[in-house]
Formats: C-alpha cells, structure tokens, sequence
C-alpha cells in the first residue's frame, strides 16, 4: 500500500512547480490537505481559497489564466463536474483556457456519504466536451507524474483523484506518454480498466491465474484513448472487458466500443460498471458494499468474465 495518497502526491509536486513559477496559482473550493498547508504558509500569494463556491472557483480560474497565470482548480469532483458543468463547458471548452480542474473522489471514493458525493457520471459528461482531457489516476506514483504532464498541457484537463490509498503498480520511472499501459500481457483476453478499477482488475486476473485462464489487464488514464496505441495493444485479443467504476452509458466501455466499431475491428466486447436500471445507490457499509449493489464486486466481476469467457 502505497503511504501517500493520490492527493498528496499531486499537491506536493505541484508545491515544488510553484515554488519554481510564481505564474501557478492554486484555487481551492474549502478544501482540506496537509499538502495544501504548504500553499497557504509558504505560498500565500499563489493560493486562493473561495471557499464552497465551486463555480466561481471556475470564473476566478478563467479571469487568471487570460493574465498569463497556470491555474489548478481543487474541489470534490462531483461539485467539481455537476455543478460548474456551464462554466466549464464556455470557459474551458469553448473558450480554451488551459485550466487543470482536480476533482477527488472518483467514482464512489466518498464511500459512505451517499450519492450527492459520489461521481459516476464524469468520465461520459467530460469527454462530451471537446478541447477537454481526462486524467484517470491510478496510484500515486501516476498523480505525482501527472502533476508536470498538466503543468505543461495547453488545454484544459479533468484530473480525477481517488480519495484512497491504493498499492502503486507504476515505478517513479514510468512513461505515461500513452494514455494506456499494459499492466499484464495476454493473448487471449484483457480487462481493460481506469481509476481504482485497475487494482480491482489486477486482483481478479491474478485469481483466474490460478484457475488457468490468462486474463491481462490494460489501464487505460487519458480519455480521449490514444487511439493507435490502444488498437496496438489489443488487436490480437480474442475478447475484451471493459470495467469502470462510472455508469455504463458514456463510460470507458462505451470509449471502447466506438474505437473498435470506428476501425472495423471485430472483438467481442463485455462491459461491466453500473447500470443505468439500478439508479444511485443509498447504502452504507463500504465502497464494497456499493459495488456489490451495482454487481460490479470482485466475486460477480469474476463469474461475469468466466461465463464471458467461457462462450
């Protein structure tokens, strides 16, 4: 388990870019981090904290950036996405400012604070938009490393933080230049996964291992897909499941689907995250709980690969 989150990771980096070029500017929507308190004792002047007012964080951001100023936006991701969605879209998207909009908690990553805090829905809202790249985080080691990549991107990116601590699966010497990696190769079939998915899809294909079905796994970060690489990566597999921690319209899997039909390649697709049937999810208990409600839980995503597999 990695011993700093995703968050930490990304504002410590960032922390010593500023200290660098006095241009970055970090606004913050109240919230909380023992990595912003750097920002706020030692960098005063590249700090603003607009408190629970996320919209204007985005106009404040887009009023700095037209003066030359490199601006983070930090908020919890579903105020972040949901409720700045007109400001994001004619700010960033149609105006092109190269704002970087850092949403934590991805996916259901406020666990037990019900549905006005999870995030389901970003992935599909986001890459609507054109001139706007997601960043799926994955560990610690990728948020540190795509704390430069948005430093130095000359559009707007949504860079979605897990709120959890997860194992680091990337080495400090990785290239994320891709969008995709192979975590784990096969010939036969991969899961191909975002976010806290990923670790989940390590987990299952290591298990069905032992049971003498080679699965891979491919995480895929950057949405828009790099699309040449991921045909690369995946035209000799016989079969694909996509999995995601979002709801299945718009998602990754639906990313998936639109290469593969867009470049005639015939691979038979399964695709596992949350029905739109099953609604937002009131219980507690967990974020395994939840995914279980969804069926997305390592013991139905398992039997759905076996029988998937299987035929």
């Amino acid at each position: 388990m990695s011993n700093m989150s995703q968050r930490d990771a990304f504002w410590t980096r960032i922390f010593e870019i500023a200290k660098k070029d006095h241009n970055v500017v970090v606004i913050s929507a109240d919230m909380g981090a023992p990595a912003l308190d750097n920002y706020r004792k030692k960098l005063p002047s590249q700090f603003v904290n607009v408190g629970i007012a996320e919209q204007n964080a985005i106009l404040i951001a887009a009023g700095l950036c037209m003066t030359g100023k490199k601006v983070f936006v930090y908020a919890i991701a579903p105020f972040l996405v949901l409720r700045c969605l007109e400001q994001t879209r004619v700010l960033n998207a149609v105006m092109n400012n190269p704002i970087t909009l850092v949403g934590v908690g991805a996916g259901f990553g406020y666990e037990d604070s019900g549905p006005t805090h999870h995030i389901t829905e970003d992935i599909a809202i986001m890459r609507a938009m054109p001139r706007i790249e997601i960043c799926s985080i994955t560990d610690s080691v990728m948020a540190s490393a795509f704390a430069d990549i948005s430093y130095n991107m000359k559009t707007t990116n949504y860079v979605r933080l897990d709120r959890l601590l997860f194992p680091d699966v990337y080495r400090s010497d990785s290239n994320f230049s891709e969008g995709v990696s192979v975590l784990k190769e096969s010939k036969d079939a991969y899961i191909v996964a975002t976010g806290s998915m990923v670790h989940t899809a390590l987990e299952i294909a290591h298990r069905l291992e032992k049971k003498k079905m080679n699965i891979g796994v491919i995480d895929v970060y950057k949405i828009p897909i790099n699309t040449d690489t991921f045909i690369k990566k995946i035209r000799k597999s016989k079969k694909l499941i996509s999995l995601e921690e979002h709801f299945l319209p718009g998602g990754l899997g639906s990313a998936v689907c639109e290469i593969l039909n867009d470049h005639n390649i015939f691979i038979p697709v399964k695709r596992l995250g949350l029905p739109v049937e099953k609604h937002y999810c009131y219980k507690y208990g967990g974020r395994e709980v939840i995914r279980e409600y969804y069926g997305i839980d390592k013991r139905s995503i398992e039997k759905e690969i076996i029988n998937f597999i299987s035929n």
